[in-house]
């Protein structure tokens, strides 16, 4: 059963990486997410079941345990969520995030119609796919790795950087989307946030082979505290740095404490943003970055210092 249950979880990672890879589909993420979302339930259920680990639910009466069954008198197996939160669950923190994450934007799109979500999440998808092949060999064997069975993506037209600014801007995603991965992402550190098991995201150069009869691969990965890749992260940030600094919620949070303004929360700022409705792009406070999270600028730090002064008696222990 246990082989069983990670050769079917193989084949829905595989199912959900081909069709969303698949340039005939329009209904991509959606199916990417679902099928996904299976995959990784079936692996941990082989996971607790070779471990000896109980995935049922049930009610312990006594010393008897009451299985909750379906209507049709099958076993009620852990969801997903319930598989992660497990005190026993082999899944670092920021895979958890990933998939956390996916868990409520299925919940969102499960029963609604989406589009132009494709580019919004993509991060997040390739973070999973590469989460997922490395706890398949992990927990089961490298057998079991799914890297060499796909090939990477072939495109008809090159990337070109207006390509990218042309793709859709983040209101053209669902407001109820936008608001689950605005509320979501406020309550992470700084450090999960950039972690490459949450989102994977990637800087592309394009590059031409020197000599004649030189194997010339679409994408080389290089160390990240490689030279290189020192390098060309200086001169990303340069080229960022052109626009104003940015700030994540959390960071201004913790400005705020060590400025002595201990009571003043996520939810604090949470309300105060709302009240003012400062996430207006017209009132110039903050922008929609990276993977579509929103960023504030410097003035907004000027705002929530002077709230936090005004309302010092409520700020300060």
């Amino acid at each position: 059963m246990t082989k069983e249950l990670v050769e079917k979880s193989q084949e829905a990672a595989l199912a959900a990486v081909q069709i969303f890879n698949s340039p005939l589909i329009t209904f991509r993420s959606e199916i990417f997410i679902v099928l996904m979302h299976i995959a990784w339930v079936y692996l941990l259920h082989a996971y607790y079941r070779k471990n000896h680990i109980e995935y049922r639910y049930y009610v312990q009466r006594g010393k008897r345990k009451s299985y909750k069954k379906t209507s049709f008198g099958a076993y009620m197996y852990w969801s997903l969520r319930d598989c992660l939160e497990d005190s026993r669950s082999p899944i670092d923190n920021n895979t958890k995030k990933n998939l956390f994450f996916l868990i409520g934007l299925r919940n969102e799109i499960e029963h609604q119609m989406t589009s132009q979500i494709d580019e919004a999440f993509s991060a997040k998808f390739q973070a999973c796919c590469f989460n997922y092949n490395q706890y398949i060999k992990k927990l089961f064997g490298g057998k079991y790795a799914i890297d060499h069975l796909l090939g990477f993506s072939l495109h008809f037209s090159s990337i070109k950087e207006d390509q990218i600014k042309s793709a859709p801007p983040p209101e053209g995603i669902p407001s109820h989307i936008r608001k689950f991965m605005s509320k979501f992402e406020d309550e992470m550190s700084q450090d999960e946030f950039d972690s490459p098991q949450y989102a994977y995201r990637v800087l592309l150069s394009s590059k031409t082979v020197t000599r004649k009869g030189q194997a010339d691969q679409v994408i080389k990965f290089i160390p990240s505290d490689s030279p290189l890749a020192d390098e060309a992260n200086t001169k990303y940030a340069v080229i960022k740095e052109k626009e104003k600094p940015k700030h994540l919620p959390g960071k201004i949070v913790k400005m705020m404490k060590k400025e002595g303004f201990t009571k003043f929360t996520m939810n604090k700022h949470t309300d105060l943003w709302k009240n003012l409705d400062a996430r207006n792009p017209g009132k110039g406070y903050g922008v929609w970055v990276t993977d579509k999270a929103w960023y504030w600028y410097d003035r907004w730090i000027e705002v929530v210092r002077d709230h936090c002064k005004k309302n010092a008696e409520a700020y300060k222990e």
